[in-house]
């Protein structure tokens, strides 16, 4: 465990805050390619069947957390052995739940449809996008795995370097297969199934350490019940935390959606900008993973309190920057993302929520670096659960009153919540480092 500075916590947050900079990119072009070809039908069937993997996938995003958070641990015991096993372990998973997607791909499919169902067309369409692209679930899966791995062990250039190669070899790919080759729907889909195994193949040879002398060792610990008791207790407790959170936001856009379309649109391109904020802000929370995690493996308490004050510090000051920069910047981004006079009207009303989002949302976003860092999951699944108990109470208070101000006043009420939460239980990680019977 080496000292923690301002230039770690940097070092380690720039490579993810652009990494998650050309997340956006891949779907974009991907619909501009796409509407090269002057069909609607195409760029609803390719958006519908991307939708539905990754909702999918999306149920699979605790490997990204977990295996970061134990990866991060185990370094700081100096247990390298258990470093190569979490992945292993992390991968088995990942193999089986892609391979099982494939298997009940007819049935999981055909459920989406159903759920959300689109025209004859458009549905047709969609499938054979989704007959490619499954194939490609072991490998995205895994995806989550090697990165959230790489993360904890504070590898965070190399999963740039995964996120760069993944994503420019997919924008490449689809440019030749649909406008060289005309392949059309079936281009798009084999441009990312072919990307998402050359990334899964990458990210395993930058993470080719843990296949090296200790291999053996670490595939005799890989069914370690202890171990695997705590991998599959803290992904039942992410998994059911953000399936809460993922509940709160869902039932955001369907209350606005009652205020009208105008509103409804308004309240999106307000979204995609607290979307942005927060996938900013990420790299200093993910630091947080990185660094507590290792502190706690460590047995540094000490360690543990600098680490989550200078992540923080860190996340505050991003956020007084993006604050200032919506408040000067946002009228024109309104204006970038709409030519509707009267959505650019509408989004101008609560601009000020923008403003305040990130520093309102910065304490819980890095507080949720602490506690998966300290993998402290059951703890984040009862401050989400207290946290959504009094936002639903909060939207029977505010919106009949205050409409979509009062939906607003909800969410950015959520967050603060959620860091008062997680906050009040912040001690306790400081000593779960110093706590001799916990395991690392």
């Amino acid at each position: 465990m080496t000292d923690i500075t301002h230039r770690r916590i940097f070092n380690i947050a720039l490579p993810i805050v652009l990494s998650n900079a050309t997340v956006p990119l891949m779907g974009a072009v991907d619909t501009a390619v796409i509407g090269q070809l002057g069909s609607a039908t195409l760029m609803g069937a390719v958006a519908i069947g991307a939708i539905i993997l990754s909702t999918f996938y999306w149920m699979f995003g605790f490997l990204r957390m977990s295996s970061s958070g134990l990866a991060a641990q185990a370094k700081g015991a100096g247990d390298g052995v258990e470093m190569a096993a979490i992945l292993l372990r992390a991968l088995m998973i990942a193999l089986v739940a892609g391979v099982v997607m494939i298997v009940a791909q007819g049935p999981l499919f055909t459920l989406a449809f159903r759920v959300a169902p689109a025209s004859a067309a458009v549905e047709d369409h969609a499938r054979a996008y989704l007959a490619i692209r499954v194939w490609g679930a072991p490998a995205t899966i895994a995806g989550y795995a090697l990165t959230g791995w790489l993360i904890g062990l504070e590898r965070t250039r190399a999963v740039l370097v995964l996120q760069l190669a993944q994503n420019l070899a997919n924008i490449a790919l689809t440019i030749g297969f649909v406008l060289g080759m005309g392949w059309g729907i079936a281009g798009v889909a084999s441009a990312t199934l072919i990307a998402e195994w050359g990334g899964v193949m990458l990210g395993l040879w930058l993470a080719r350490d843990a296949f090296g002398a200790g291999l053996r060792r670490a595939w005799a610990r890989i069914g370690d019940r202890a171990a695997l008791a705590r991998m599959f207790q803290s992904s039942r407790d992410i998994l059911l935390r953000t399936l809460m959170l993922q509940l709160c936001f869902t039932t955001f856009v369907f209350l606005g959606a009652r205020f009208g379309d105008v509103t409804l649109a308004a309240n999106e391109i307000l979204s995609q900008l607290f979307g942005i904020t927060a996938f900013a802000l990420d790299g200093f929370a993910f630091a947080a993973e990185t660094l507590i995690g290792q502190a706690i493996g460590a047995r540094r308490p000490d360690e543990v309190r600098r680490a989550a004050r200078m992540s923080w510090q860190w996340g505050a000051g991003g956020a007084l920057i993006l604050s200032a920069v919506i408040a000067v910047m946002g009228p024109a981004i309104i204006d970038l993302m709409t030519t509707a006079p009267d959505v650019r009207v509408e989004a101008r009303v609560y601009l000020g929520w923008m403003i305040a989002a990130p520093l309102i949302g910065v304490s819980s976003w890095i507080l949720d670096g602490v506690f998966i860092g300290a993998m402290a999951t059951g703890h984040m699944l009862r401050a989400m659960a207290l946290s959504v108990a009094v936002y639903v109470v909060a939207l029977l208070l505010l919106v009949p009153g205050f409409g979509n101000h009062g939906l607003w006043a909800a969410l950015m009420g959520l967050n603060a919540l959620r860091a008062v939460t997680l906050g009040r239980l912040l001690p306790q990680i400081v000593a779960k480092a110093d706590a001799p019977g916990n395991p690392p």
